[in-house]
C-alpha cells in the first residue's frame, strides 16, 4: 500500500468517526447546541450581543476581510511563481491552496443557501414569562456555519504543504481550527449559528481535501519522494544453463 493510499484510508476513517460523532453529540439545535447557546441568550430569547461592535463589526468584517487578503496573497504567489524562478518549486502548493481554498468555502456555501435550517435568532418565540425555541422555521439559510468556512479553510494548508514543509503544514493546521472555532463562536454569541453549524464546517472543507487531494498528490509530492515510493524493479538475471543455450 502507498503512502497515499494509507493516508486516505487514515483519513476516510477519521471522516466517518466523526461524521457519526457529530450525527450523535451535534445534532443540529439538539441539546448541546441550546445548552451552549443558552448563556448569550437573553430572558424573553433575545440576542444582547447581536450588534456588539467587536462581534459584529471586527469578527465578522474585519477579520474575514484580513483572510481575504490572504487569500488574494496565494493567489498573487502562484501567479508570480511563473516568473519569478525561486518561487517555481511551490508553484503548485500555491495553486492547490488558493483553489481548494476557494472550492472548499464554495461548497459550503452552497450547502448553506440550499439549507432549510434558521439561525438562532430567528427561531426564539417571546413569551410573557420567557421564550421558547420555534424548530420548525424552514427559512434563513443558517446552515452550515459559513463565516467560520474563511478560518476553517485555511487547512488547506496542511494537504499543501505536508510533504514539503511539515511545520508550515501543522501551521496552517492550527490556525485554520483557531480562527474557525473563534469565528463561529463570535456567531454563536451573536445568535447567528449553533455549534454544530460551525462543527459541520470544519467537516465539510476537511472533507473537500480528503477527496480532492489524491488528484493532486503527484505535483505536491517531491519527485524524489515519489521515486522512493516507487515499487522496486526486479531485473531476471540470466542463468549459466541459458548462457551456453545461447552461446
Amino acid at each position: 500500500m502507498s503512502e497515499l493510499q494509507r493516508f486516505s484510508l487514515k483519513q476516510g476513517l477519521i471522516l466517518l468517526f466523526s461524521f457519526v460523532l457529530l450525527q450523535l453529540l451535534f445534532p443540529v439545535a439538539g441539546q448541546l447546541d441550546l445548552m451552549l447557546i443558552q448563556p448569550w441568550t437573553g430572558t424573553h430569547g433575545q440576542f444582547p450581543w447581536r450588534y456588539d461592535w467587536f462581534l459584529e463589526t471586527l469578527n465578522h468584517k474585519y477579520v474575514k476581510n484580513l483572510l481575504i487578503l490572504c487569500d488574494i496573497s496565494f493567489v498573487s504567489l502562484w501567479l508570480v511563481s511563473f516568473k519569478i524562478e525561486r518561487l517555481a518549486a511551490k508553484r503548485w502548493q500555491y495553486a492547490y491552496l488558493f483553489w481548494i481554498l476557494i472550492l472548499s468555502t464554495s461548497v459550503v456555501g452552497i450547502l448553506k443557501s440550499q439549507s432549510g435550517h434558521a439561525c438562532p435568532w430567528n427561531m426564539t418565540q417571546a413569551t410573557t414569562t420567557g421564550f421558547f425555541w420555534n424548530f420548525n422555521l424552514s427559512h434563513g439559510h443558517c446552515f452550515p456555519g459559513g463565516h467560520a468556512a474563511t478560518g476553517f479553510a485555511l487547512m488547506t494548508g496542511f494537504f499543501a504543504f505536508r510533504k514539503t514543509a511539515p511545520k508550515r503544514a501543522y501551521f496552517y493546521l492550527v490556525a485554520g481550527l483557531i480562527l474557525g472555532l473563534a469565528m463561529g463562536w463570535a456567531q454563536m454569541m451573536r445568535g447567528a449559528h449553533f455549534l454544530s453549524h460551525n462543527l459541520w464546517t470544519a467537516w465539510v472543507i476537511w472533507c473537500c481535501n480528503v477527496a480532492l487531494y489524491p488528484f493532486f498528490y503527484k505535483r505536491l509530492v517531491p519527485v524524489q519522494t515519489l521515486d522512493m515510493e516507487q515499487p522496486p524493479t526486479f531485473i531476471q538475471q540470466p542463468t549459466t544453463e541459458n548462457t551456453q543455450e545461447a552461446a
